[in-house]
């Protein structure tokens, strides 16, 4: 992890060129030396954070105070950050009526500020003081000050359930894996007030700044696995696949085992497995076959490529396939030498540096907090087979000599629908998840889904894709913005990359047409909004029939829907 020291020397970098959040920190502690760590983690990940910080113990005040500086700031995100200290010191001079309420006196000022914040908010739980004055019969104890705070660790949880806009900074399961000896500095804590030591700054900072990530979208979608000595012990082309290092007995086998339970929780969340390896193919196969000890099975993975090429190329290959980016690709592998290989000439793939001994491999992936995500759904448990499924499709399409026949033969059904109880989260998270086929890049939360829903001056639609071979879900989506009586503005128009080159595009534009006519507007505006990422859909409206408005400094163009004409395409409205 980088050091305390590295991050403040990274405010003196040129952030210019990376994209402006503002952030407020609210604590109840002194938090200079949290925000300097924060701005430098996000330059590190290529953010530039506008802070507010509110001054000293003044977190109820800035919040409750419609008129306050906090308010006034109109922050992206607010950070709240009320300490384990703090809270003690309450609890030490109430009374014993008081201590039994303290976690639900919290909880309801955390509920109420909640309601009273209209961005993200990043709440930092509480790590565990043990003041050992009841030692551990004080699990026993309700009014306890170990028992009020599990119960408002536990309760904080619930109210991230409540509201989606609400997410909780894990920094007790950091204390968890260092210990409070790390976590805390009590020279620190004397001469500045601040509960956190400089060795656990840059941790909390990360785990901050992947939080704010996940929800911008940013998020690691696909982890790359080698296999020998890294899946499993020993080498398979040599050893056969009999003899891996592999099972639950005594010895390194064991080891391996568990780093395939973990994968198999990260495939089971929606996380893309792919493998990329070099073994004879038929060879590398044999143990997700053949061998009874193996947790990871060829079911559960999305994308095999073994063979002699090098890793780069093949990982390239592995990108094509499943067409993201490689800054949300990980690569796993023990040799250093491929690891290096991979860096030096894959742009943006994050390569973690294993450790020697595979005893190592979990608690370094632990600490590295790789996968945070800003939702999930039951869907994502499927994104493995659905990969599986377009393989068949790229496969079919090979036999085809034209691709008029090819998508005829898919015998493609889409259901048009606007948000709803059911689809709302999955919305959600497309917006979040899709970065190239995204003509605005705007994010929304669950809650901002369920708003827009509800809202007139806008129309919502949700765009579902079957075929033959199988389900997509919900794979587009738009959402229109009424500006006046005549005109209809695309505020939103994302859609998975796993759907492309099937008509899709055609299709949607054929139902917002519709909709235009039968709703007396004669003109539909859209506009693109350039990314680092999105690129593929610059030429997007002028494809499709749009016309760029000259005067605009912007890239807006519209349709007149009238002057429309429909192209063929092989979509049959459910």
């Amino acid at each position: 992890m980088i050091s305390f020291k590295e991050l403040k020397k990274n405010l003196k970098k040129d952030a210019s060129k990376f994209s402006v959040r503002k952030v407020a920190l609210l604590g109840d502690i002194a938090t200079q030396f949290l925000s300097v760590a924060i701005k430098g983690m996000a330059i590190e990940k290529n953010y530039n954070f506008d802070v507010f910080e509110s001054e000293f113990n003044q977190v109820e005040r800035q919040i409750l105070d419609p008129t306050s500086d906090f308010h006034q700031f109109n922050s992206d995100y607010t950070l709240i950050f009320q300490s384990t200290h703090k809270l003690l010191e309450k609890y030490s001079i109430s009374s014993p009526e008081e201590q039994l309420n303290l976690a639900q006196e919290r909880l309801d000022f955390i509920r109420a500020a909640s309601n009273s914040i209209s961005g993200r908010i990043i709440y930092y739980n509480y790590p565990e003081i043990d003041e050992s004055v009841f030692g551990s019969y004080s699990n026993k104890v309700q009014s306890s000050f170990t028992y009020q705070l599990r119960k408002l660790n536990y309760e904080l949880m619930n109210i991230a359930q409540e509201n989606s806009n609400f997410f909780i900074c894990d920094i007790a399961a950091l204390q968890n894996k260092f210990g409070r000896d790390v976590m805390f500095d009590s020279s620190i804590y004397v001469s500045t007030e601040m509960v956190l030591s400089l060795d656990a700054l840059p941790y909390v900072a990360s785990r901050t700044v992947d939080i704010i990530s996940a929800l911008e979208g940013k998020f690691k979608k696909c982890l790359i696995l080698d296999l020998d000595n890294t899946l499993w012990g020993g080498i398979v082309g040599d050893d056969g696949w009999e003899n891996i290092q592999i099972g639950h007995g005594l010895g390194i086998g064991k080891a391996f085992t568990e780093f395939q339970h973990w994968i198999k929780l990260l495939k089971n969340r929606g996380i893309i497995i792919a493998i990329c390896s070099k073994n004879d193919e038929d060879k590398a196969k044999a143990p997700f076959e053949l061998n009874p000890e193996m947790v990871i099975k060829m079911d559960d993975v999305a994308v095999f490529v073994a063979n002699w090429e090098n890793k780069a190329d093949n990982i390239r290959l592995i990108q094509s396939i499943l067409n993201i980016g490689f800054d949300s690709m990980v690569f796993l592998d023990d040799n250093p030498f491929e690891r290096n290989i991979v860096r030096e000439n894959v742009p943006d793939i994050t390569v973690p540096e294993l450790p020697e001994d595979p005893g190592d491999y979990l608690e370094y992936l632990y600490s590295l907090n790789l996968f945070e995500t800003a939702s999930y759904s039951n869907a994502d448990a499927e994104r493995t087979k659905q990969y599986q499924i377009e393989n068949q499709r790229v496969s079919l399409f090979k036999s085809f000599t034209n691709e008029a026949d090819f998508l005829q033969s898919l015998d493609m059904l889409s259901e048009v629908k606007g948000f709803d109880s059911f689809n709302k989260l999955r919305v959600a998270q497309l917006s979040q998840r899709s970065n190239q086929f995204n003509l605005r890049t705007v994010r929304y939360t669950e809650a901002e889904i369920e708003s827009l829903s509800s809202n007139n001056n806008y129309i919502n639609f949700a765009y579902t894709l079957s075929d033959k071979f199988g389900d997509n879900g919900l794979i587009c989506v738009i959402i229109l913005h009424a500006i006046n009586q005549e005109e209809l503005f695309i505020d939103s128009w994302f859609m998975s990359c796993r759907v492309l080159k099937r008509g899709m595009e055609d299709f949607t534009l054929s139902t917002l047409v519709k909709y235009a006519k039968e709703n007396g507007y004669n003109k539909i505006l859209g506009e693109y909004i350039p990314t680092p990422k999105n690129g593929m859909v610059e030429e997007h409206y002028p494809k499709l029939g749009f016309t760029k408005i000259q005067n605009s400094e912007k890239k807006i163009y519209e349709l007149n829907v009238h002057e429309y004409q429909e192209k063929t395409n092989y979509i049959t409205a459910k």
